[in-house]
């Protein structure tokens, strides 16, 4: 009998690449504060878990795109550019939490996944 770690794990395997991507997307964000016309853009992470779990499943996803979204600014400025830094930094220290949190239940479940192998 095989182990199918995908299932072992649940949807925290997903979670971890949603993750990974919107690091990436508010990173970049963060680097071009300063760049005039840059528009900052972030994920819905939810609707995109979501729709990456239905496909899984073979479910047809019918509520969106994955694609990253444009932020609307609480303070546009005049250069164009609508990245806020406070905004972008509490968004990455968040996800970056998140993610975190993700690999500890991976790590949990793998721990446990081990002692009933060894019959602990």
């Amino acid at each position: 009998m095989s182990i199918n770690f995908k299932d072992a794990v649940g949807l925290h395997a997903d979670a971890l690449h949603l993750r990974a991507e919107r690091t990436r997307i508010l990173a970049s964000n963060i680097a071009n504060e300063n760049t005039p016309g840059f528009q900052a853009q972030d994920i819905d992470f939810a609707s995109s878990l979501a729709q990456v779990q239905a496909e899984a499943n073979g479910e047809l996803a019918l509520d969106g795109d994955s694609a990253p979204l444009y932020r609307v600014p609480y303070h546009p400025t005049g250069d164009g550019n609508t990245v806020e830094i406070g905004v972008e930094q509490a968004a990455f220290s968040q996800n970056a939490t998140d993610f975190q949190t993700s690999l500890t239940f991976i790590n949990m479940k793998l721990r446990g996944i081990a002692k009933a192998i060894n019959g602990q």
